[in-house]
């Protein structure tokens, strides 16, 4: 079961955040988990994938959870996508 789990639409793509009961941070494309970064002492936790969008259009999709101040950060090629604070 999931802490926080945010929908995040992107184009034509569904981009999903989520971070764990345990602690661990996943983002997913289109309902497929592309990483995950396991609970550890470093903050942020940091996961990413490279999507190719029409026309060999490359997005760099990046989220960052910083876990001491529950900021959840995601862009795309390095703009502002979505931000929160995790309750």
């Amino acid at each position: 079961m999931p802490e926080a789990r945010f929908e995040i639409p992107h184009r034509h793509k569904a981009v999903e955040v989520v971070i764990t009961e345990d602690g661990a941070l996943e983002l997913y494309l289109d309902g497929c988990l592309r990483k995950r970064r396991e609970p550890s002492p470093r903050d942020p936790l940091y996961v990413w994938t490279n999507v190719e969008l029409h026309w060999e259009e490359h997005h760099y999709i990046e989220a960052r959870f910083y876990r001491e101040s529950r900021d959840l950060k995601v862009t795309v090629n390095g703009d502002p996508l979505f931000e929160r604070k995790v309750a």
